[in-house]
């Protein structure tokens, strides 16, 4: 179901978005692209389309929360499916980021597995 979605990923640690690329890799997802931060994310929006996006909260120039709400006060992208993967894993940060407009939320360390249920999940697929 995942193989002919396209991801955006935006976390600004090159090692963190090199195991979010092999976990999509291995769930058969081969249109990806990678952001290091917010600001590089919304250019990368303006110029393709995506079925779903996964962001991190803690990032320099504009944080994944920034970037979300930037996204969803834009009707373009009000609907996209948005699933937040952080280190943050306080009740009020996830009560923030359903808030803010977040459709999932993942606490690292995440499984692969649990990449794909949520993935699966907010584009409305079962297995």
């Amino acid at each position: 179901m995942l193989e002919n979605k396209r991801i955006l990923f935006v976390d600004d640690s090159p090692t963190m978005r090199r195991i979010i690329a092999n976990a999509l890799k291995n769930l058969g997802v081969t249109q990806y692209d990678e952001a290091e931060n917010g600001l590089d994310a919304l250019e990368k929006l303006h110029e393709n389309q995506y079925d779903i996006v996964l962001t991190d909260w803690n990032m320099p120039e504009m944080s994944g929360k920034e970037f979300v709400e930037f996204v969803r006060k834009d009707d373009r992208w009000r609907t996209l499916p948005i699933l937040m993967i952080t280190t943050r894993g306080m009740e009020e940060d996830v009560l923030t980021a359903i808030r803010i407009g977040v459709n999932g939320y993942i606490v690292k360390p995440f499984t692969p597995d649990i990449l794909k249920k949520k993935m699966l999940d907010l584009l409305g697929h079962t297995e």
